[in-house]
């Protein structure tokens, strides 16, 4: 599944869209940034509250492909400014990180990916 097509099934709104639409292999989620760069995994989705420059860095550091911020947390411009540097999509939902991850679980299970 394709971040673009991640979005959509997600009923996000794109905020960074200046990315490469490859594959989405998976997603993790977590808060805690050191977590992230512990276990997320390669090509992967993010799910998290964590709204600033810090969580894009991570992102590239641990080669996520889209960041998906939870509870319609306003953005910086800072954060989208890095995401934009290094093509990493950031998307934002009105929903939590416990009913963002079970939606994308389905969403990889049905799709055949990991979650």
């Amino acid at each position: 599944m394709k971040i673009k097509e991640v979005a959509a099934a997600l009923n996000a709104e794109i905020c960074q869209s200046e990315f490469e639409d490859v594959e989405v292999s998976g997603a993790y989620t977590s808060d805690l940034l050191s977590d992230v760069m512990a276990n997320a995994k390669d090509g992967g989705a993010l799910i998290t509250i964590q709204a600033h420059k810090n969580t894009v860095a991570v992102a590239e550091l641990v080669n996520i492909t889209v960041i998906v911020i939870c509870n319609s947390r306003p953005l910086p411009d800072d954060m989208l400014e890095a995401a934009k540097d290094e093509g990493i999509a950031i998307i934002r939902v009105k929903e939590n990180q416990f009913t963002v991850s079970g939606k994308l679980w389905e969403l990889f299970a049905h799709a055949g990916g990991s979650a």
